[in-house]
């Protein structure tokens, strides 16, 4: 092999080749390769082409070579359709030609899930490593540049030039998009297929795009990441310089184990991914349609300094449905200023709405938009503006497309415009795209595109926060996990999992180990009554199902009797006898916890907790490390959070505890990678000042090959 070439990480040879090399060229319009060489001749490609087929002489009016060895000029992008079994040879050749980039669009590789595809994927893996090669693919569509007229695909056009970057990991939907959008005139910067991703990942074309001067907003769709710490680390990066748009599919955790404790079953791939795009500020799609809204406001508008929305139109109706929308997105709909009120009232038929939305009713005519749309975006209490049109009897649709077009050009605050209705308003619909003003069918989807927007600036100017590293004794809790780790045990007893817990600062009660119902009687005694009894068994996940918790037992006969009937139902367990516990009177009961996701590591779970945690599923997740913004930003997010705000009377609770609680959980599980679950259920959160207890605890560690984090 040939020394290995310089790796480029804007991979500029995939985007900007001067000479491509088609492998698997035909003249047979039926096969992909006719269709990739046609692609590459008929939209203003510039560079030069070689198409490669030893049967051939000439396609397309192009002179054929026998191999890529055979061509006499360098060969920047090799472009591969031939079957599978021939594509290391091919490779081999381009690589012999010190070429920097191929695009493998051929399948039968890991995808078809043979043993032969699996091996031959990973050869063609070994050899971009050791040559610097670099491959995307197999199995993709290939790749799309419109402002050079690179079309090195097999789909059927190419799509308008503009500044939005569309990467898939599948090829029929990037097949399927490019065809949405040349009907709806969307323009992209790149299109990418990244297929198998035997070499160049989505992290890969992520950095390369943070590059392209041509790309405004990287959009995306994902099944998946090869390495969720990498991603995790480049798109908190690029998002800060442009905004990243994806959608995800593949949520289910079909095939996996099932989860053997609380926070084991409430995560899962999907919300680690929807973690992961929080703490990075991706904004998330949840179709393509509402990936493209999004997008299409990103590409071709500024960024909100903040979320106060103005909304204008000649419409009662929509303008409410966009109102409702706003709210219950978190939007706020500002009053406008005594100034622009004033101003309005002066210039306005009394019949106009002078609140937000400003209602210039259904006579409204381009004359009444300027005043209107010139005030609301002069005010200060406005971050940006809606302008919702329905084609009325005096309705100006050009002329006030126009207008808002031309607002557009000039105010540093973003405008989207909801022009309703289809052929009235087509030729609106032409001047607003001409402006760079993206039009929305219904008012709803103008809103959530705008709202998407004020999310990703909320994320852009919030203070980033680091991990916090507390005082703690890592030994003792290592030494506290050491039986269990020589015994190769994976459930460690609720007792072991409170002196780990102790061991990095969190408070737990004071607890007794009672083998008869007479140490139970002077336990509680020397704990002081009222107390609480637990059963103590190791296979004995949800103690409360098996009545194996007795709270507020207040003298020495009932503790007695609970012992005898607890320790009776729990007959045919692993029962080492029952625990005592001091008794934490006052508090909240919530879940605090983490499971090791394959794709990320571990997952930090935050919730209402008690025994109704698996019904009312109230829960956020983080990805650890956190530092913290984002333990704050968990404890917001859950439902019930009015309630330890402080709800009907009662005091709020000690909310700087709880996320102390957090931040020395993310310490201990990076601490110690052998944990694959813990459960702190409930974590008692006392009122405001008062701190909380980890009540109960629960731990399981890593078998030996169990939850790798990709890498």
């Amino acid at each position: 092999m040939a020394a290995p070439v310089k790796t480029d990480t804007s991979l500029r040879a995939f985007f900007e080749p001067n000479s491509v090399a088609v492998i698997g060229a035909s003249q047979d319009s039926e096969k992909v390769g006719h269709s990739v060489l046609k692609n590459m001749v008929s939209f203003g490609y510039r560079g030069k082409i070689f198409p490669v087929n030893p049967k051939a002489k000439e396609i397309l009016g192009l002179r054929c070579y026998p191999s890529a060895r055979a061509v006499e000029s360098r060969i920047d992008l090799g472009v591969v359709a031939v079957p599978a079994r021939f594509v290391p040879q091919v490779l081999d050749d381009l690589i012999s030609k010190d070429c920097r980039a191929c695009a493998i669009i051929t399948a039968g590789f890991k995808e078809i899930g043979s043993r032969e595809g699996i091996e031959l994927e990973n050869r063609i893996t070994r050899m971009a490593k050791e040559s610097g090669m670099r491959i995307m693919g197999p199995n993709c569509l290939g790749i799309i540049n419109p402002h050079n007229g690179l079309n090195a695909t097999f789909g059927r056009d190419m799509p308008r030039k503009g500044h939005m970057a569309f990467m898939s990991q599948s090829g029929a939907l990037c097949v399927a998009v490019l065809d949405w959008a040349l009907g709806m005139g969307i323009g992209f910067s790149k299109i990418i297929s990244m297929g198998n991703e035997a070499d160049l990942t989505e992290v890969d074309f992520m950095e390369a795009l943070a590059q392209d001067e041509e790309t405004r907003v990287i959009v995306g769709y994902l099944e998946g990441v090869k390495d969720g710490r990498r991603f995790l680390e480049a798109a908190e990066r690029i998002n800060r310089k442009k905004p990243i748009v994806f959608t995800k599919a593949g949520g289910t955790r079909a095939g996996a184990r099932a989860a053997s404790s609380h926070t084991g079953s409430l995560a899962g791939s999907e919300k680690a991914f929807m973690a992961a795009f929080k703490q990075t500020g991706i904004v998330r799609g949840r179709s393509i349609e509402e990936l493209f809204d999004i997008a299409a406001g990103f590409a071709n508008q500024q960024i909100p300094k903040g979320s106060r929305l103005a909304i204008v139109t000649n419409a009662g109706g929509p303008a409410i449905m966009a109102s409702d929308a706003a709210e219950r997105l978190g939007l706020t709909l500002p009053q406008l200023s005594s100034e622009t009120v004033t101003y309005l009232r002066e210039r306005m038929p009394p019949e106009v709405s002078l609140n937000n939305p400003v209602d210039l009713i259904g006579d409204a005519d381009v004359e009444r938009y300027r005043i209107a749309s010139d005030a609301v975006l002069k005010d200060e209490n406005v971050d940006g503006a809606i302008f919702i049109l329905t084609p009325q009897a005096a309705t100006q649709v050009e002329e006030t497309a126009e207008l808002i077009g031309g607002l557009a050009e000039k105010t540093e605050k973003p405008i989207l415009a909801s022009f309703m209705g289809r052929a009235s308003i087509e030729k609106g619909r032409v001047v607003l795209k001409s402006h760079s003003v993206p039009n929305y069918s219904y008012p709803e989807r103008a809103v959530n595109a705008f709202r998407a927007m004020a999310d990703y600036s909320r994320w852009l100017t919030s203070p980033r926060s680091e991990p916090v590293n507390f005082e703690v004794n890592k030994q003792e809790a290592m030494e506290a996990l050491r039986k269990a780790l020589d015994e190769e045990r994976t459930e460690i007893a609720d007792t072991v999992a409170r002196k780990v817990l102790r061991a990095y600062g969190f408070r737990t009660p004071l607890t007794i180990l009672a083998r008869t119902s007479k140490d139970a009687v002077n336990a509680a005694e020397k704990i002081g009554l009222p107390v609480v009894m637990k059963i103590a068994a190791k296979d004995i996940l949800h103690k409360t199902d098996l009545g194996g918790v007795a709270v507020g037992l207040d003298n020495p006969d009932d503790v007695r009797l609970s012992f005898l009937e607890m320790t009776s139902r729990a007959q045919g367990y692993l029962v080492e006898g029952v625990n005592i516990q001091e008794m934490i009177k006052g508090g909240k009961e919530m879940i605090l916890g983490m499971s090791c996701d394959s794709t990320f590591g571990p997952l930090l779970l935050f919730g209402l907790g008690g025994i109704y945690v698996e019904t009312l599923r109230d829960t956020s997740f983080r990805i650890a490390p956190v530092g913290e913004n984002e333990a704050r930003k968990m404890i917001r997010e859950i439902r019930a959070y009015s309630i330890l705000e402080g709800a009907r009377g009662e005091p709020p609770s000690d909310i700087n505890a709880i996320v102390e609680c957090i931040l020395r959980l993310s310490q201990l599980v990076m601490d110690i990678p052998v944990i694959a679950e813990l459960d702190i259920n409930p974590l008692m959160v006392l009122p405001q000042g008062q701190g909380a207890v980890a009540v109960d605890a629960r731990m399981i560690i890593k078998e030996e090959e169990e939850c790798k984090v990709s890498t």
